[in-house]
């Protein structure tokens, strides 16, 4: 008998390393098994436990959905039902100010109580294919990369459109409430590339970011992966009024997001945005702005112990008076930066009371108040 060719020992190499690996579709019911199975209540008050303040509306309403995708991924892949039996996977846009609390609600809910494959993207640096930039594509490469390549794993995992108001057409005259127009390429040409991959879709995906023409690739279903849309939507209240005026409603003082429906397709076409694409989407989560005792909540509980422990490790305890929480709360929200620019009101506050005492002072109180307007430091 003669020796195998150098070709029949690599297919039986193959043959055999195939054959070691797990069945990827057990792998795949095994990862669903773990994955908690809390009720809508659970899941918002798990939200809580982990810091988030405010949006209690907002907060059950997508602490539902979440429910919903875990039972519904639950059925299909350990009770063996048909996915067309079932209701379809919940896609949902948030509309919301600076700092209200959005995407830090999708990081929680879903990185770290429910651990599911998750991906937050910047959708203002992705173009339609062919144009320099991120494809749309590699939205689903981030997410199998966090699925630590697996493509199975993936199609249970959740996406989240970050900045999703800034792809809307520059053809809007109304957009962004004064800001300047921007470039088309990332306008309709992305919206309806993203038309498919969100309603759900068969997308061949590159395992690379290069693109390379003999890259490996794979299909992934979009089918089960939930669609997550966050933005600002500056100038939407505009041309809500404006909307709901030409068809004959008055207009009720201090009305804004809050009332938006999916009906009103009319005033996202105005914005600049595909209405088959907000179609898309199931659901309309408004988060309104944090109200002034959430924001001080939020300052107190979750962003001032972090420098309170860093303090205490130079042997210093920090105080911050009740005047200079006020303070920095009150320019927080006169620069509409909300809940995210409160650690950078603070980093400004205790810098120089930092610089003045790290391994200079020893078991001392650092002390930092409202003097004049103006914040000050003392140490006692």
């Amino acid at each position: 008998m003669s020796d195998p060719t150098p070709e029949e020992l690599e297919f039986e190499e193959t043959e055999l390393d195939d054959a070691n690996l797990p069945d990827p579709a057990e792998a795949v019911r095994e990862f669903i098994d773990q994955v908690p199975l809390l009720s809508p209540v659970e899941i918002s008050n798990e939200l809580e436990q982990l810091g988030y303040k405010g949006q209690i509306d907002q907060r059950r309403a997508l602490s539902l959905m979440a429910y919903r995708h875990v039972r519904r991924l639950k059925r299909i892949y350990l009770d063996g039902e048909s996915p067309n039996d079932l209701p379809p996977k919940q896609n949902v846009l948030m509309l919301g100010p600076t700092g209200c609390g959005k995407t830090f609600m999708v990081e929680l809910l879903f990185q770290h109580i429910l651990n599911l494959p998750t991906v937050i993207v910047d959708i203002t640096s992705f173009t339609e294919s062919g144009y320099i930039g991120d494809d749309v594509r590699t939205i689903l490469t981030r997410l199998m990369l966090n699925a630590n390549g697996s493509q199975h794993l993936a199609e249970c995992g959740v996406v989240c459109l970050d900045e999703f108001d800034k792809i809307a057409s520059s053809s809007s005259n109304a957009r962004f409430a004064g800001q300047g127009t921007t470039k088309d390429v990332s306008g309709y040409g992305v919206q309806r590339e993203l038309l498919g991959m969100i309603h759900g879709a068969d997308v061949v995906v590159a395992m690379d970011y290069g693109f390379s023409e003999y890259g490996r690739r794979l299909q992934v279903s979009t089918h089960n992966i939930p669609f997550i849309a966050c933005g600002a939507f500056s100038g939407m209240d505009e041309l809500l009024r404006e909307n709901r005026s030409n068809i004959g409603f008055r207009n009720a003082p201090g009305e804004d997001l809050s009332q938006l429906t999916l009906d009103e397709v009319g005033s996202f076409q105005k914005f600049g945005f595909l209405p088959e694409l907000i179609g898309r989407f199931s659901r309309i989560i408004s988060f309104p702005k944090l109200s002034t005792e959430t924001l001080k909540q939020i300052l107190t509980e979750n962003v001032l112990p972090q420098f309170s422990n860093e303090f205490r490790g130079e042997d210093l305890e920090l105080i911050v008076s009740e005047a200079a929480l006020d303070h920095l709360v009150a320019r927080s929200e006169k620069r509409d930066t909300g809940a995210r620019g409160l650690q950078t009101e603070l980093v400004a506050a205790v810098e120089r009371a930092a610089f003045d005492t790290f391994m200079q002072k020893r078991n001392a109180r650092v002390v930092i108040d409202v003097k004049d307007g103006k914040l000050t430091s003392e140490v006692t």
